[in-house]
């Protein structure tokens, strides 16, 4: 392999290569065909889905010297490009917002936007984690926002668009980046690694797929990580090994442990978990993620996108036929709050326990207590409302996981 990192090797430099991300991609691109640019562009969503590097993009695009005037294929050569892509352009300034956040440092950029630029058409000013400025630093880059010059750009980067003033929002074209699914996360690494000549199995790259959570750049660095670690070739082992991650097939098990009510097996499992030294909150996780797996074959989400295997596919399918959607959506809540009193507590093998007791009243319905039967009312116009029928609580997922085919 190259000694340049895989992150800054393969990240995109136009348009056509930006991942994901191609409801962004477009939507510029058609602004730069007709020549209609924003004053500012707001750039939201979790790390590692390509805001800072759309923020590049735009600026090689906007300032290639390779044309006359913006464009939508920077050439990647001429030195505007090389430059903006090394963050070495004197008109291309990427600053950080969380370490530079102070009124100070807003009134150096209000002083310095005052001047053309250098060597390019435009000055792009970018700042990351914009949401990070303090209220004064706000209300004095709100002045400059008003009133920009002609020569001057911004983009904003942030992980918490909510934090941001609406007076600042509503003076942005606002774009909001979403995560990789995992089979795209997993997709590209299957790329990356047969460019590279680093071996690894499809299980394990699907692994790291789902480690890395919709952050394409996070999957990279982890198959970096890997192949470093495991040259000779990359297994699913090697990933758990390594990142700490609790194996799939636990999971299973558990579950099936809970759907069969099996108490002693319960707590021969949590010796297992506990002998084996898992982290009992990451754990938790997974058993979230699990279950909503389980949610999502029951309501016929879209269970493709989710990079799973073709047996844990299969296992899915005969887990959510066993269990009552209702019960399972009731544990899903019971888990959520588990994971919080795990993180707090001292006594996690006692929390996890309970919580395996009660999951197994759920799940394999011994135990359940009881719904109260309603009281019979005198008035003739009362009538007891009819009970909720298990198809009816598709909604209710739906409800709880919006837009299922994000993550």
């Amino acid at each position: 392999m190259s000694n340049q990192v895989l992150t800054l090797k393969y990240r995109p430099q136009t348009f056509d290569e930006l991942l994901v991300q191609e409801h962004v991609s477009d939507t510029l691109s058609k602004a730069i065909e007709n020549q209609r640019f924003a004053n500012a562009y707001l750039f939201a969503g979790p790390r590692g889905v390509g805001k800072t590097t759309t923020a590049r993009i735009l600026a090689k695009s906007l300032n290639c010297l390779s044309y006359n005037a913006p464009t939508t294929t920077p050439c990647n050569k001429c030195s505007a490009c090389l430059e903006i892509a090394a963050s070495r352009s004197m008109d291309v300034l990427e600053i950080d917002g969380a370490s530079n956040r102070g009124i100070d440092q807003i009134r150096e950029l209000r002083e310095n936007i005052k001047y053309a630029p250098s060597s390019l058409r435009y000055k792009v000013y970018i700042i990351d984690e914009v949401h990070m400025l303090t209220e004064p630093a706000f209300n004095a880059l709100l002045k400059t926002l008003e009133e920009p010059p002609a020569h001057a750009r911004f983009v904003f980067a942030t992980t918490e668009a909510h934090k941001v003033p609406t007076t600042i929002l509503s003076r942005c074209q606002r774009f909001d980046f979403r995560r990789a699914t995992s089979s795209e996360i997993a997709d590209r690494l299957r790329w990356i690694a047969g460019k590279e000549k680093i071996k690894a199995s499809d299980d394990a790259l699907v692994a790291v797929a789902r480690r890395a959570e919709g952050a394409i750049r996070d999957g990279e660095s982890i198959l970096e990580q890997l192949a470093t670690y495991r040259p000779e070739g990359i297994e699913v082992k090697d990933v758990e090994e390594l990142l700490g991650i609790v194996p799939a097939e636990l999971f299973v098990d558990y579950v099936d442990l809970l759907i069969k009510g099996d108490i002693a097996g319960l707590l021969r499992f949590a010796d297992r978990l506990f002998e084996r030294g898992f982290d009992l909150v990451e754990f938790h996780s997974g058993l979230v993620s699990h279950l909503r797996n389980i949610l999502l074959v029951q309501a016929g989400g879209p269970v493709d996108r989710l990079g799973l295997l073709p047996a844990e596919r299969k296992k899915l399918k005969e887990q959510a036929s066993a269990v009552a959607r209702a019960a399972l959506m009731q544990s899903l809540e019971a888990v959520l709050k588990a994971e919080e009193s795990a993180k707090r507590s001292r006594l996690q093998r006692v929390v996890f326990e309970y919580l395996s007791l009660d999951l197994a009243a759920r799940l394999s319905g011994a135990g359940a207590p009881a719904a109260p039967e309603p009281r019979a009312s005198h008035s003739p116009r009362s009538r007891p409302k009819p009970k909720k029928t298990e198809d009816s609580g598709l909604e209710d997922i739906r409800d709880v996981f919006g837009d299922i085919e994000e993550n």
